[in-house]
């Protein structure tokens, strides 16, 4: 590890706010990656007649309870729940609803309660169990828009800055022309004849998203190509392509990883407007955005509005913090205090 490394490493860790919403925000994220084991309509484990059973990680029929019917049995029918109590027990997860489940006996939308921890929306599924199920494929979904982005950005960037010339001005014109199109309106278009899915969206956004990492690599690639090394490189023969994603690309790339926060903060917010407005992920499907519009059209209950807002707020919150430490542990012109300036690191 190089001197600069550690020091950016020092002063991204004293930066307090920002390194304990990292932490704060990878640690929510690992939750929901098991979301499975924490909100599930299926138990964790059933003894049955001597047998250890997983449901959450395998279908079991009904008949293998003793029941009557072949299909996926159901662990809230009594009938079921009688069945396996008389030859064994069932493990639970904390919240035994899975996003999509229907919690029958109550009103819809019902408030908090010990059985539902923030209540119920207006379809009768537990709130709680959407919450984390929302929040994964949320984060995924940006953090996959971010990687392809970055991919396609640097790429291109890098390769324009580094021939520049009439490369440099012919994709520079096409990007002010991609730029303009209306982003909303193609989606809206796109989504009255197909359905929109997780990797649809996800390709339609990935169409506009990258342009943003072009202008920023660019720039860097202009003024890293005419340093002594790259001509030093050049001299001895070393091909383009090496000398442009070996020793110019990794200069670019300190640029681009500052903004990594809060352009995953852009893709999370683009998924949520997106599911708000009914364009976004399928009818059902876990979303923080159609928790906004529960929010909206019930608000006779409060808990589902000021839920769906504490969740996002809190996302992007965490994530702002986190991108403002990453850019100050990059920027040679800030040191806070428990960081060795630049040119001390050991």
């Amino acid at each position: 590890m190089t001197p600069q490394t550690r020091r950016r490493i020092a002063n991204f860790r004293a930066n307090r706010r920002g390194y304990v919403s990292f932490i704060a925000f990878c640690a929510l994220f690992g939750v929901s990656l098991f979301a499975e084991f924490i909100a599930n309509d299926r138990p964790l484990l059933v003894k049955f007649d001597g047998d250890l059973l997983v449901p959450v990680l395998k279908s079991y029929p009904e008949t293998r309870f003793g029941g009557d019917f072949p299909t996926e049995a159901d662990y809230h029918d009594e009938y079921v729940v009688e069945l396996i109590k008389a030859k064994g027990w069932m493990v639970w997860p904390p919240i035994p609803y899975s996003y999509r489940t229907v919690v029958h006996g109550r009103p819809a939308p019902a408030p908090p309660s010990r059985a539902n921890w923030l209540g119920t929306d207006d379809q009768s599924r537990d709130v709680a169990a959407r919450l984390i199920y929302g929040f994964r494929i949320s984060v995924l979904f940006g953090l996959v828009l971010t990687l392809f982005s970055i991919v396609i950005g640097v790429s291109a960037g890098v390769t324009q800055g580094f021939f520049g010339g009439w490369l440099d001005l012919g994709f520079q014109r096409f990007m002010e022309i991609w730029a303009a199109m209306p982003t909303l309106y193609l989606l809206i278009i796109l989504a009255s004849v197909v359905q929109p899915t997780f990797w649809w969206l996800l390709g339609i956004l990935l169409l506009f998203s990258w342009m943003g990492y072009v202008a920023v690599v660019r720039a860097e690639v202009l003024r890293a190509r005419n340093l002594d090394f790259v001509r030093a490189a050049r001299a001895l023969g070393v091909s383009d392509f090496v000398i442009m994603f070996r020793h110019v690309m990794p200069n670019a790339l300190v640029a681009t990883i500052t903004f990594l926060p809060f352009n995953l903060s852009a893709a999370i917010t683009s998924l949520t407007a997106l599911d708000f407005l009914g364009f976004g992920l399928p009818p059902g499907s876990a979303s923080l955005g159609e928790m906004v519009t529960q929010g909206r059209n019930n608000l006779h209950a409060p808990w589902l509005g000021l839920t769906s807002f504490a969740a996002l707020a809190t996302m992007l919150v965490l994530l702002i913090f986190t991108g403002e430490a990453i850019r100050d542990a990059f920027d040679p012109r800030v040191t806070h205090e428990g960081a060795a300036p630049e040119g001390e690191a050991a």
